[in-house]
């Protein structure tokens, strides 16, 4: 056995050398650990799982809420999320006695490799997440062989729920234009989500508007662009949550996203 801290939660528990009933509430995580090979390990997984990884695991939870008591049936070895608006989540597993642990919120493209080896610490996998993590390295510089000549200026805006927030430099979504061969408009942004600001938006003047939208609230990006008075000129691409186009998962699909991107941006 071994003693975890999550410092984030401020929480102790003892977890096994190699921890063989696991719940994610993480849809990354979930997703690493089936590239690793470990899919048959997780025991329960949040609905937005199955978007990336489909597994027999019983849906147990949603991003901010869960079954706890379903949870605690599962006899679970360790429990994961995530910081930022898990956090009052984790505090409550963490309450309820369960082994829960909090992987940081990315706000890199290397911040996603550190969870994956964090994860791969958790679970007695070092080596299958150096592996993995080797892979994408080996995935980002191939893409770098394709970047276009002339890299497009790219702006970025989600839709979550009614709400839009642009994208700024200390989001991993800005490694991922970056990846894609283009550059974004706000990488010198010391932010991570902001407010938009449609006029500084226009004065910035960029050739692609990535707009990502959830399937409850559909959103017309060419719309929205030409009610905002935008140049007739820019690009506009949709993100969805479908796995690979999906801009705002951090998981290791996040290359694939990365590559469908780039066929975007050259088209």
């Amino acid at each position: 056995m071994r003693t975890i801290h999550c410092e984030y939660l401020d929480h102790r528990f003892q977890l096994e050398k190699s921890p063989m009933r696991v719940v994610s509430l993480l849809s990354s995580a979930t997703e690493a650990m089936d590239k690793m090979g470990l899919l048959d390990r997780i025991v329960g997984v949040s609905e937005y799982c199955d978007r990336y990884v489909q597994t027999d695991a019983p849906v147990v939870g949603q991003y901010l809420n869960c079954d706890i008591e379903q949870i605690k049936a599962l006899k679970p070895d360790l429990v994961i999320l995530t910081t930022g608006i898990q956090r009052k989540l984790g505090m409550k597993l963490a309450a309820a006695g369960l082994p829960v642990y909090a992987l940081n919120l990315p706000q890199s493209f290397y911040g996603i490799l550190e969870n994956q080896r964090i994860l791969g610490g958790l679970l007695d996998e070092m080596q299958l997440a150096n592996d993995l993590n080797a892979k994408m390295l080996d995935q980002r510089a191939e893409l770098k062989l394709h970047h276009p000549a002339e890299k497009p200026r790219v702006y970025v805006e989600l839709w979550l729920g009614k709400h839009e927030r642009a994208v700024g430099g200390l989001s991993f979504i800005s490694d991922l234009v970056e990846m894609a061969g283009g550059i974004s408009i706000y990488a010198d942004r010391a932010e991570a989500y902001m407010r938009t600001d449609y006029d500084e938006i226009a004065a910035l003047n960029p050739d692609v508007y990535i707009c990502f939208y959830e399937p409850e609230f559909v959103v017309n990006g060419e719309e929205l662009s030409r009610q905002r008075g935008w140049s007739p000129e820019i690009k506009v691409i949709h993100s969805i949550v479908d796995c690979g186009q999906n801009v705002i998962q951090e998981g290791p699909s996040l290359l694939d996203t990365a590559k469908w991107l780039q066929k975007q941006l050259l088209a």
